[in-house]
């Protein structure tokens, strides 16, 4: 039975993957355990690593180290690949007051760690680490630890960083919790009324993109076709149907109108004033049930590769007579389909047409989930050898002594980030579904805690008997409470943000799924989630940034 013995205890490749699977099982079922209905997930695994390592497990270091940069990669680059498309749309102008206030958090976050820097002179990688803790962000810690690692001329314990991160990540999550708890009771918040105050708010948005029947009752139409109307709008639209001279059909741009038309129009909300004044009224007639109709409509998955990579409007198959393109859903945006647009492999598109029209254009997009279903690594792995390569580039500072690189948490984002946008024009289609996606993510992410904490645990005991642990806690309050505290009354009292959408906010601004899931308790709908979904694209690049531009202007 030695062998046993030795196949757990002597440091060897077997063995360093036997107290890998043990850590990230281990982990992964403490992460189910939820305590106020509020669990830490996949956080476990760090502090199991750190259990393990303080009971003196060891395993081979290079494996070790290897295993922590690759999940790093792989974590971080899918990261990119799944919220690039959000990340970009972020960006607008609907969603910039939202962005603004997550990344005034971000910024009083970096600004309350810096002033505890210089009060209590801990080091600037170990404030990182609290940091990172306190928002919940792990890919900070990562961020942080491989600009520490590019740093050589500083001498700083990369597992003290760690622990500095294990120590604040609790309080952190509940430090969250705890400031919504706060603003509502600041602002003694009635739920009744948030709601009631949250749909008059929603029914003023003109943004989302809608359908409405128009009466053709502008006279000096009639006789011109259906591109002149297209002419005269500064955005796209699209008409689906259109009963014209008796007949319900999907109408072509050169559609010449005529007297007595009625035009289903899919557009964005803040058109229909101007196509009001255009084209007429609305009309009471509804073409999607019309009996006197041939048309069908259907949704329509992009699976087909040879369609993904040139404009609608260059694509002769699919400017046909009998089926109309209304609206296209990518990454969750909704948008109105037009000849600009070069169609991505996983795109949903609204198609109306005829029985016939529909078949053959599910034919020509491909509409096969089985396609979608096996992934294609190639280009995955292509993005990551760039993202390396990026992340490598040095760059000279002034100030500081040697250059700078980005390394393997920036390098590897940002390309990814590139790719999920523009990735299709350069014929690397990085696609995966969610499913594929979120396994390679929680995958890569395991690697690296179990990595960290089995190099830290072994410090466990030197950190909270000198009293940095219970300092580092305290700061860790600090840092996660403050910023969302003056954030969440900014919003709700300059801004007029309802309390659900800065519930969402912060948590978003956090980056932390747990707090989500208080907020959807306390609202009792889904409107948290919408704000979250806006702020965490770009929170997510800003945390990960930060962290490396502290250790960056501070060491």
């Amino acid at each position: 039975m030695n062998w046993i013995t030795d196949l757990v205890t002597k440091e060897s490749i077997p063995q360093t993957i036997i107290i890998f699977g043990l850590v990230i099982a281990l982990g992964i079922w403490l992460g189910k355990i939820k305590i106020f209905g509020i669990s830490l997930g996949v956080t476990w695994v760090l502090f199991v690593g750190i259990f393990f390592s303080f009971m003196g497990v060891s395993v081979n270091p290079e494996l070790k180290d290897f295993l922590k940069e690759f999940g790093l990669v792989l974590f971080v680059y899918t990261l990119g690949l799944q919220v690039g498309p959000g990340f970009f749309a972020s960006l607008n102008k609907n969603a910039l007051v939202s962005n603004v206030l997550a990344a005034f958090v971000v910024f009083l976050g970096v600004l309350t760690t810096v002033v505890l820097y210089f009060l209590f002179g801990n080091s600037i990688g170990v404030m990182t680490g609290v940091m990172s803790g306190a928002v919940t962000n792990t890919p900070g810690l990562g961020a942080a630890q491989t600009t520490l690692s590019n740093l050589h001329h500083l001498d700083i314990d990369n597992s003290m960083v760690t622990l500095a991160y294990a120590v604040a990540y609790p309080f952190g999550v509940f430090g969250i919790i705890i400031a919504m708890l706060l603003l509502k009771r600041i602002f003694k918040v009635n739920i009744q009324q948030e709601i009631e105050k949250h749909e008059e708010v929603n029914d003023t948005r003109k943004d989302k993109v809608i359908s409405k029947h128009l009466k053709l009752e502008n006279k000096q139409l009639i006789g011109s076709s259906l591109h002149t109307i297209f002419e005269m709008l500064p955005t796209h639209i699209v008409v689906s149907r259109m009963f014209h001279k008796g007949k319900v059909i999907t109408p072509t741009p050169n559609e010449v109108l005529a007297e007595g038309d009625v035009l289903l129009i899919v557009a964005p909300q803040h058109l229909f004033d101007k196509l009001h004044l255009l084209i007429g009224s609305e009309s009471d007639m509804d073409l999607k049930t019309a009996m006197n109709s041939n048309l069908v409509s259907s949704r329509v998955v992009v699976t087909n590769k040879e369609i993904t990579h040139r404009r609608l409007g260059d694509i002769p198959e699919i400017n046909q007579h009998d089926f109309t393109f209304t609206r296209l859903s990518r990454a969750g945006i909704e948008m109105v389909p037009n000849g600009n647009i070069a169609l991505q492999l996983g795109d949903i598109i609204k198609v109306v047409g005829t029985k016939e029209g529909l078949a053959r254009i599910t034919t020509i997009l491909g509409n096969s989930m089985k396609r979608l279903e096996v992934p294609d690594l190639a280009p995955i792995f292509m993005g990551i050898v760039i993202g390396i390569f990026f992340g490598s580039i040095p760059f000279q500072i002034p100030n500081i002594p040697v250059p700078v690189k980005i390394g393997l948490a920036g390098g590897p984002l940002i390309i990814a980030l590139l790719l999920s946008r523009f990735g299709n024009k350069l014929y690397l289609n990085n696609y995966t579904t969610t499913s594929a996606n979120l396994m390679i993510r929680e995958l890569g992410i395991t690697l690296f805690l179990a990595s960290v904490g089995l190099g830290s645990g072994s410090k466990v005991a030197e950190a909270f008997a000198s009293g940095n642990g219970l300092i580092w806690i305290s700061m860790g309050i600090v840092i996660t409470i403050l910023p969302l505290l003056l954030v969440g009354v900014i919003a709700m009292v300059w801004f007029k943000k309802t309390y659900f959408e800065i519930c969402g906010l912060l948590a978003g601004a956090s980056t932390d799924p747990p707090a989500l899931t208080f907020a959807l308790k306390i609202a009792g709908n889904d409107i948290p989630s919408s704000t979250y979904a806006t702020v965490y694209p770009l929170t997510m690049i800003l945390r990960i940034v930060a962290a490396q531009l502290l250790i960056l202007f501070f060491s």
